[in-house]
């Protein structure tokens, strides 16, 4: 149903959407909560995948990026957090959740741009 809203004819950013759409062999996690990990199948996913490095990104920047973000290096995941890809409420709250995530949790928040996507995967 999301998808299909996301995709509809009238939808902004339909076609930004479609870029994104999940291929049959990817795998998606429904979240209930804040955190991407509370209460869904993400911990043993990426335990499945030998996951070592967590790009991270999404609306409410605030809440459930930095949540997620919490909870990722808890778990020992080294976090990245593109400062262009995340947004919040304000730009205030934007620019205090990342300073956070750098501070607090030591997640690189470099701009997407400046990721070595294949050294970190591997």
């Amino acid at each position: 149903k999301i998808v299909e809203h996301c995709t509809a004819d009238d939808a902004k950013g339909k076609e930004f959407v479609k870029l994104l759409l999940p291929d049959d062999d990817d795998y998606f996690v429904l979240k209930p909560k804040h955190s991407g990990f509370y209460s869904t199948t993400l911990d043993l996913v990426l335990t499945h995948l030998n996951a070592r490095n967590l790009i991270l990104t999404g609306i409410a920047g605030n809440n459930f990026v930095l949540f997620t973000a919490n909870d990722a290096a808890m778990r020992d995941f080294k976090v990245f957090v593109p400062e262009e890809c995340v947004v919040s409420h304000t730009e205030e709250e934007n620019r205090y959740a990342l300073k956070q995530m750098e501070t607090v949790l030591k997640a690189d928040t470099t701009a997407s741009a400046q990721l070595d996507l294949k050294a970190l995967s591997s």
